[in-house]
């Protein structure tokens, strides 16, 4: 089972066949880089994974948090006073409870994407894997309340659609709506 993972681990990041996942990760390190100094040192919330690498390739010093840290219990890497910025990539939503997180945050920046609540889609869940599940999506105020609540001031933002080239009703609907929410903020 863990093989299989590894290999759906490894289609799913794929960004040769996975275009919009590159369209993502490329608007996503555009955001990053024109918001973060390079050679910044940036905790990135989550597992090492290909974007962790793009950080890395475009100047920035990046360290992810452990495998298999539950952040929404365990958020002692985020008190460290040794990086300029944490970044979030889409990882609220995995989380139950992201504010005690955030309030811990010791960095002074932070910049965090979520993908955004459709109407005509249900959360993202994984039945097969319990660490890949949206608890929730978030509607834009939700998470700029969230973020402004355990003290952060949004400076920057933007919105962007996920584009596939999958048939049906939700492939064309998700071209005329935002899907995902990017910020940076500083600490209040």
């Amino acid at each position: 089972m863990v093989e299989n993972n590894k290999q759906d681990f490894a289609e799913t990041y794929n960004l040769e066949k996975n275009r919009s996942l590159k369209k993502r990760y490329d608007i996503t390190l555009g955001f990053l880089i024109n918001n973060i100094p390079e050679k910044s040192k940036i905790l990135d919330l989550g597992i090492e994974n290909p974007f962790s690498d793009q950080m890395r390739n475009s100047g920035f010093e990046v360290v992810n948090t452990a495998m298999n840290v539950d952040l929404d219990l365990d958020y002692e890497e985020v008190k460290s006073d040794d990086f300029d910025v944490v970044s979030a990539f889409e990882i609220f939503e995995h989380m139950v409870a992201p504010f005690n997180l955030l309030r811990a945050i010791k960095a002074e920046k932070l910049v965090a994407s979520v993908p955004l609540n459709l109407w005509f889609s249900k959360s993202y869940w994984n039945a097969k894997d319990p660490w890949d599940r949206h608890y929730h999506e978030f509607e834009p105020r939700q998470f700029e309340m969230l973020l402004e609540k355990s003290g952060w001031k949004i400076i920057r933002s933007k919105k962007w659609k996920s584009y596939s080239n999958k048939i049906g009703i939700r492939p064309v609907l998700r071209r005329f709506y935002n899907r995902y929410y990017i910020v940076y903020c500083e600490r209040t």
